[in-house]
């Protein structure tokens, strides 16, 4: 390979690897391009079951796994335990109503697949939880918090959905329960 051919070569490379020299320039003037924004529904971690200082209300708080974003939902004492004894491991000796109805479900050969609180209007949470038998999903209205309940035992995603997050943000503290 004789001399110019290898220097062509090497420039090749070079521009290849570093890029041509001063042609920035020739580029049109553009801000820095924002990726947009993910829409849709957000998996979250069921991160406790607290009471909340000011309303004196059981609340659980959910956090999203994309942006970190949270949301509270005011709950009820029953539905607070019925969310806290799995997610803090422990095995009631007697079935809670949430572990029957996923045994029942089992029995029936009915698969839970995901819940997802899809709204909040008038300070009240709704949720879908979405079941399959082999067939196509059927979706049902239930209470986030059983929603949440029944998720945690059968170890399957809770969503949240982007509106429920823009609206939770804006919104003042529930005074009673919203589940």
């Amino acid at each position: 390979m004789n001399t110019s051919v290898r220097i062509g070569v090497i420039v090749v490379v070079m521009f290849s690897v570093l890029g041509v020299p001063e042609l920035a320039h020739v580029a049109p003037d553009r801000q820095d391009v924002v990726p947009p924004k993910p829409t849709g529904a957000q998996e979250v971690d069921v991160v406790a079951v607290m009471v909340d200082q000011t309303t004196q209300q059981p609340t659980v708080l959910l956090q999203g796994k994309r942006d970190k974003r949270s949301v509270a939902l005011a709950i009820g004492l029953a539905e607070a335990t019925g969310i806290a004894v799995p997610l803090q491991g422990v095995t009631p000796p007697r079935p809670l109503t949430h572990d029957l109805f996923l045994t029942l479900f089992g029995r029936l050969k009915v698969t839970l697949t995901r819940v997802v609180i899809t709204d909040l209007r008038d300070d009240i949470f709704y949720a879908t939880i979405y079941l399959n038998n082999g067939g196509p999903d059927l979706q049902l209205d239930a209470r986030p918090s059983d929603a949440i309940a029944l998720a945690i035992r059968a170890k399957v995603p809770v969503l949240v959905e982007e509106r429920v997050f823009e609206k939770a943000g804006n919104a003042a503290p529930a005074r009673r329960p919203s589940i």
